[in-house]
């Protein structure tokens, strides 16, 4: 199979159109350092609603204010950008749980693409992001430095 990405014009139209931002492997306040906390923060304040799905961290019960669901499954409200903060060896576990739940674009961080998963969710018909998503939101937006420039 010929896999095909989402290319830049693609990822902005998805990131202009899209309000709701489920994030596997979400990182809690306490790690708030990290990246997988940092970008989901940022994507909060720029007007998305998050949806936190740790994949760890079973104390934490909220995380950016917003209480956390365990599975994918969980959550109710359509899921227009699912955004991945899962290493590959893990995310195995995660693809019929993505598959199910049918978001609008599974968008991987950079680097944490495998062609299996990718053909997979292809295959049900899900289109495919890697980038990082906070850095290409701020592209969009030259007032928020950051970010800007990372990629």
């Amino acid at each position: 199979m010929d896999l095909e990405l989402l290319d830049v014009t693609g990822m902005e139209r998805v990131l202009a159109t899209s309000r709701t931002v489920a994030v596997l492997g979400i990182k809690p306040d306490s790690r708030r350092q990290l990246d997988a906390h940092q970008i989901p923060l940022y994507l909060q304040k720029v007007g998305y609603t998050i949806v936190p799905v740790p994949i760890r961290y079973p104390e934490a019960t909220e995380i950016l204010g917003v209480r956390v669901c365990r599975s994918l499954t969980e959550i109710i409200s359509p899921i227009d950008v699912l955004s991945i903060f899962v290493k590959n060896d893990d995310f195995a576990i995660y693809v019929d749980d993505v598959i199910a739940v049918r978001p609008g674009v599974v968008w991987f961080q950079s680097g944490l693409l495998r062609p299996s998963f990718a053909e997979r969710l292809a295959s049900a018909g899900i289109p495919i992001a890697e980038d990082c998503i906070g850095c290409r939101r701020a592209s969009l937006d030259p007032s928020w430095a950051p970010l800007r420039g990372q990629r």
